[in-house]
């Protein structure tokens, strides 16, 4: 199977990161003999998650490691290639070999998923009707699918940051446009400047250990009896009521 090929076709088709990452679990499912279980999971504020399964069954076997505190899938997320030929032998993990082998695992193969030497996640394949371990043209094809899964995870984490990046910035514009009316407000009712105006804001804000665009929110409510509009709503453009006669 021309797995690099394959990995290519499903970047021009363009479909969603997680539809990709699906895909790829499919994919890695197909390029050994015989076909395996795959999961690819990553670490979510210290803790392993399971992000794409091709299988309910490669699911569990990831979740009952993350309950025993051990398995192979946790050794790849701290970047060790973990190898186990024949699971009914293989003593690394006590607890977690019974539970393997009670969930029909004969052998497993897990790679990190390393980008930028930085550990995003790892790629398991879990094997139930094998006679011996993963061949080494095994190994290769689903280590070539694993540097892509490494590459498309990277994508996706990047567009997480990127949307939570976008939300504060959205977030932070949005108190920035109710902190000016406030300003304005105590600039026109104080007859003082826009900086001392500030300082009285930025005063009551610390009096009552509350955030400034909150109290510049209940300043707007109270002075005007009207909730604070973010003004990014108002149309500049739109100046026909404003313009002056000729």
């Amino acid at each position: 199977m021309d797995v690099l090929g394959s990995v290519h076709s499903l970047l021009l088709d363009g479909p969603g990161l997680e539809d990709l990452l699906v895909k790829l679990a499919g994919m890695a499912v197909k390029v050994v003999e015989p076909p395996a279980s795959c999961s690819v999971n990553t670490r979510y504020d210290g803790q392993p998650h399971t992000i794409v399964t091709s299988d309910p069954r490669a699911a569990l076997i990831d979740e009952q490691q993350y309950s025993l505190g051990e398995g192979p899938c946790l050794d790849a997320l701290n970047g060790k290639v973990v190898d186990v030929a024949d699971q009914a032998s293989e003593y690394r993990w006590s607890r977690y070999r019974e539970s393997a082998l009670e969930l029909g695992v004969t052998a497993s193969l897990s790679f990190p998923l390393i980008v930028d030497d930085q550990i995003i996640g790892a790629l398991n394949l879990y094997g139930y009707d094998r006679s011996s371990s993963f061949s080494e043209a095994d190994r290769e094809r689903a280590a070539a699918v694993a540097d892509h899964a490494a590459t498309t995870l990277a994508f996706a984490a990047r567009a997480v940051r990127q949307s939570q990046l976008s939300e504060q910035l959205e977030r932070a514009l949005a108190s920035r446009s109710v902190i000016d009316q406030a300003l304005g407000l105590l600039m026109g009712q104080q007859k003082c400047d826009a900086r001392t105006a500030f300082e009285l804001l930025r005063r009551h804000s610390q009096n009552t250990n509350r955030k400034l665009r909150d109290v510049a929110a209940d300043l707007i409510t109270r002075l005007t009896g009207q909730a604070p509009v973010d003004s990014r709503t108002f149309d500049l453009d739109d100046d026909s009521n404003g313009s002056p006669s000729g």
